[in-house]
């Protein structure tokens, strides 16, 4: 899978919220973008989990080339099965999208866009085994499924206490959320907006702020 716009600036948003986790996960980390980036921005020790054999060997390449690798962990497997030895300060996810809409034929691009693999119900089921008390999680979702995962996590012990809403244009609808959740009931929940591009179709600057120690 290739690396998208969403995904890396979901890595850079977490980055700035990592609060001095000691141990962070990385639910289903395709290339390993989400653990190289945010290992840049810590001294944490990261794991990361990965069931498609093309992409772990892909993710492996790639932290084992960084300068990182010594602080990244990558398990093979399904993290619905997987038994972790302890809990996470942080967790981040960029899981599977569209759980009920248009299919790929690529059963790759399914399982990696699709609820096939790993659905919001089952991944709410795996943080509440894996967080921490005290600690947060970071999610990027598909802007039409945010209120439902609101719901959802609040159902499980969660609570939504900071959002960040993603169009493409100032033009576009929002298309993407990155949300940061914790078991503790926020005095605020903090709201912002993010345009990757702007009226002239040049990357925004709030964007190329955000992205710029990583692009």
């Amino acid at each position: 899978m290739k690396v998208c716009t969403d995904s890396c600036i979901l890595g850079a948003w977490t980055a700035l919220r990592l609060s001095g986790a000691k141990r962070i996960l990385d639910i289903g980390t395709g290339t390993g973008l989400l653990p190289l980036m945010l290992a840049q921005k810590s001294e944490s020790l990261i794991d990361t989990i990965e069931s498609d054999p093309g992409s772990f060997a892909q993710a492996k390449e790639n932290i084992q080339q960084s300068p990182w690798s010594d602080r990244i962990r990558l398990i093979a497997g399904d993290v619905r099965a997987h038994s972790f030895s302890s809990a996470y300060d942080f967790i981040i996810s960029n899981p599977p999208f569209y759980e009920s809409d248009l299919r790929s034929p690529e059963i790759k691009k399914n399982n990696a866009k699709h609820g096939e693999s790993l659905t919001l119900d089952e991944l709410i089921t795996v943080l509440r085994s894996c967080l921490h008390e005290n600690g947060a999680f970071s999610i990027l979702l598909p802007f039409l499924r945010t209120n439902y995962f609101e719901k959802l996590s609040a159902v499980n012990g969660f609570f939504l206490h900071e959002k960040l809403i993603i169009r493409q244009t100032p033009q576009h609808v929002p298309f993407r959320t990155v949300c940061l959740y914790s078991r503790h009931i926020p005095e605020n929940v903090l709201s912002g907006e993010l345009t990757i591009k702007d009226e002239n179709g040049e990357k925004s600057f709030a964007f190329s702020k955000l992205m710029k120690e990583y692009y």
